[in-house]
């Protein structure tokens, strides 16, 4: 009965903790980290996308800061690369999702969910989501380069 109530009284705890948590949280950065996170790309290798066309998990060992976050890669050679021309890798609009951007709002960019236009990476929430933004990229890009970054502040 006391381990039940230490147990009760352990998940109250920590849902106070993450409801005092939340407003903190809720201000869109410039980079999208997750919730409760610091690490861009979900830690996945930004400079990976362009040199082996595919998502490639980033290590803690190979890791920079640039733009209020934590990025990972995959060697110390991607590392480098990066942190020569971040711009040149990071994907585009702070790796939030490239679709809703065009819609005026932010969403967690999935890195599994990708693409590569004119030398850019864009990102996307799901597969789904994917299908709609691919129905009219160039139209989707226009509409998000115009309300990127205002759309942070809403």
């Amino acid at each position: 009965m006391v381990s039940r109530l230490i147990r009760h009284a352990g998940v109250l705890t920590l849902a106070a903790i993450g409801l005092q948590a939340a407003p903190a949280l809720a201000k869109d950065a410039p980079v999208y980290t997750g919730t409760f996170s610091r690490t861009a790309v979900d830690g996945y290798d930004a400079v990976a996308f362009f040199t082996q066309q595919q998502p490639v998990k980033g290590d803690k060992r190979y890791s920079l800061e640039w733009n209020g976050a934590e990025w990972r890669f995959a060697s110390a050679e991607n590392r480098d690369r990066f942190a020569a021309a971040p711009e040149k890798y990071a994907p585009q609009y702070g790796g939030y999702c490239a679709w809703a951007v065009s819609q005026g709002y932010t969403a967690s960019g999935d890195p599994r969910h990708w693409k590569l236009v004119d030398g850019k990476l864009y990102l996307n929430y799901d597969a789904e989501v994917q299908k709609k933004w691919e129905q009219d990229i160039p139209g989707f890009i226009a509409k998000a380069d115009r309300n990127w970054p205002a759309v942070l502040g809403k």
